[in-house]
């Protein structure tokens, strides 16, 4: 969802500071100006466009579920403040989840309306403040422990609902609940069955990769691992995609045992025949360069397009086994 096709239509803020006995609860809804709109449509377009948000529906048990499809303009407070309410007392119970303000909102997008809930987590930060004294202004300056997020930070935990469909976008965190890491947000909030995001599905195939490839040619062998990035970007670059089955063949292909290995470690999350296709630049960015360093300290940094250009840069292996690395065609260079 990009914000330039966003329509705020109706937003509440209800305060979950699970350091106090009570949430904080509005009666009054948002004052939706410019600025609080262009706020709020930042953060769901973060969240939505990215590559770790997971697509779900409600479960048949969800009281969310119940209270989004119950909602219209004569009610919106009211459902807002029950799930406020739902939701402070599992943060009550469970120290870990962090306190925050959240945000529920209707908006439109493209044609379609959306509810949605954005749990804004709080951030400290120093801020001034001026008192009145005998003397004059006093100006000092105080440690805020309850800053929200701000437009370019990522939420950890949100959600819209398309009215049409009942889909949901998600993303969310693990926090510990009674003594184990969990996605609360999912399975004790909103009760739906939540898929992996595309970015947990590609760092699954990436790990899986590393580690057959690692039982099979060690962990020094450099010209191997940059064959594996190699190979991953170009599929990425063009095709758009990554196709489990074309990564096995082109990696594997001469190796039957570690093409099993590999497929084992995929059926065990059900993504052996996945096609992972990922949106945004962030996600495949360490595909985009290639990373060396050697024993003697030198770092260097190819970007992928001169890495796999013979005109750009070589790698030779002279007699004595050592390793040169050749740099070409060089117009002008840069100190930093």
């Amino acid at each position: 969802m990009l914000r330039d096709d966003m329509i705020m239509k109706k937003a509440i803020v209800h305060i979950l500071d699970s350091r106090m006995s009570m949430p904080v609860l509005s009666d009054c809804e948002l004052d939706l100006g410019s600025d609080l709109c262009d706020f709020f449509k930042a953060h769901i377009e973060k969240f939505t466009e990215s590559d770790e948000v997971k697509r779900c529906q409600f479960s048949g048990d969800s009281e969310v579920m119940e209270a989004v499809r119950s909602c219209g303009p004569e009610n919106f407070v009211e459902v807002s403040k029950q799930l406020a309410g739902t939701l402070f007392a599992i943060m009550n119970e469970n120290i870990d989840i962090p306190p925050a303000d959240i945000a529920v909102v209707v908006f439109g997008c493209e044609g379609v309306d959306y509810f949605g809930l954005l749990k804004m987590n709080y951030k400290s930060s120093y801020t001034h403040i001026t008192k009145a004294m005998e003397e004059g202004n006093s100006n000092d300056i105080i440690l805020q422990k309850a800053i929200l997020p701000s437009e370019g930070q990522k939420l950890s935990e949100a959600f819209v609902v398309n009215l049409e469909n009942g889909e949901i976008l998600l993303t969310e965190k693990k926090y510990e609940v009674n003594g184990a890491k969990e996605y609360y947000f999912s399975e004790r909030f909103i009760k739906c069955h939540a898929p992996m995001s595309q970015k947990a599905k590609l760092d699954i195939v990436t790990k899986a990769v590393e580690q057959v490839n690692k039982k099979y040619y060690g962990d020094d062998d450099v010209d191997r691992k940059m064959e594996i990035k190699s190979t991953i970007y170009q599929e990425l670059e063009e095709q758009g995609n990554l196709n489990v089955e074309t990564v096995k063949e082109k990696l594997f292909s001469e190796n039957p045992q570690m093409q099993e290995e590999f497929q084992e470690k995929l059926e065990k999350y059900n993504m052996a025949e996945e096609v992972i296709e990922p949106k945004a630049q962030q996600t495949v960015r360490k595909f985009q360069k290639q990373h060396l360093t050697t024993d003697t300290g030198i770092e260097i940094t190819i970007p992928m397009e001169q890495y796999q250009n013979a005109e750009c840069v070589e790698f030779i292996t002279n007699e004595d086994g050592t390793v040169s690395v050749l740099i070409k065609n060089i117009g002008k260079l840069t100190a930093k």
